[in-house]
C-alpha cells in the first residue's frame, strides 16, 4: 500500500460523506482537475483503500425496523469451529454484521429484520447451524442513537 497524502485523505473523506460526487465536483474540492483526480480515486480503490460504493437504504422502507444485537457462546473452541461459524452465518442474508469478538462471548451478529417472529426464527436458523452446542444473549434496539460507517480521518497522520 502506498502512503497516502492530504489530497488522498481529502479525497476519502469526501467520498465518505457524499459517494456520488462527480470526478470533475471531486476535484474541484481538492484542488485537482478531473483527470489527476480520476487517477487517484482509481489508484485507491486498486490499492484496497476504497473498498466500495453502495446505496444506504432506509431499513423502515422495506418493512426491517428491527434491530437486533445477539451474542452467541460456544461451547467449544477451534480455528476448525470458528470457520465453520464464519460460513454458517456469512450466508445468512439477515445478518448485517457479523465479529469474533475477544471476551466473555464468542460472536457478535447484528440484525435487521421485520419483527419478533423473524427474529424468532434467524435465532433458530443460527443456533441450528452452529456445529458445537451455543448459548445466546439478545439485544432488541429500543432507539437508533447513532449509525454510520464512516472513519474519521485524521490529516495529519501519516496512514498506509
Amino acid at each position: 500500500m502506498y502512503e497516502l497524502d492530504a489530497i488522498d485523505l481529502r479525497i476519502l473523506d469526501l467520498l465518505q460523506q457524499q459517494g456520488r460526487l462527480t470526478m470533475t465536483e471531486l476535484g474541484e474540492s481538492v484542488g485537482l482537475s478531473t483527470s489527476p483526480c480520476s487517477q487517484r480515486v482509481k489508484r485507491l480503490e486498486q490499492t484496497g483503500v476504497i473498498t466500495g460504493y453502495y446505496a444506504r437504504v432506509e431499513p423502515q422502507a422495506l418493512g426491517k425496523a428491527l434491530l437486533v444485537f445477539v451474542e452467541i457462546t460456544l461451547t467449544e473452541k477451534s480455528e476448525l469451529i470458528f470457520k465453520k461459524v464464519r460460513d454458517a452465518l456469512a450466508h445468512i442474508p439477515e445478518v448485517q454484521e457479523c465479529h469474533l469478538i475477544a471476551g466473555r462471548f464468542d460472536y457478535l451478529v447484528k440484525a435487521r429484520l421485520g419483527g419478533m417472529d423473524e427474529y424468532r426464527r434467524l435465532l433458530g436458523t443460527m443456533l441450528a447451524q452452529m456445529p458445537v452446542p451455543a448459548q445466546s444473549n439478545s439485544y432488541v434496539v429500543m432507539e437508533e442513537v447513532k449509525e454510520s460507517t464512516r472513519l474519521k480521518i485524521e490529516r495529519h497522520k501519516k496512514l498506509g
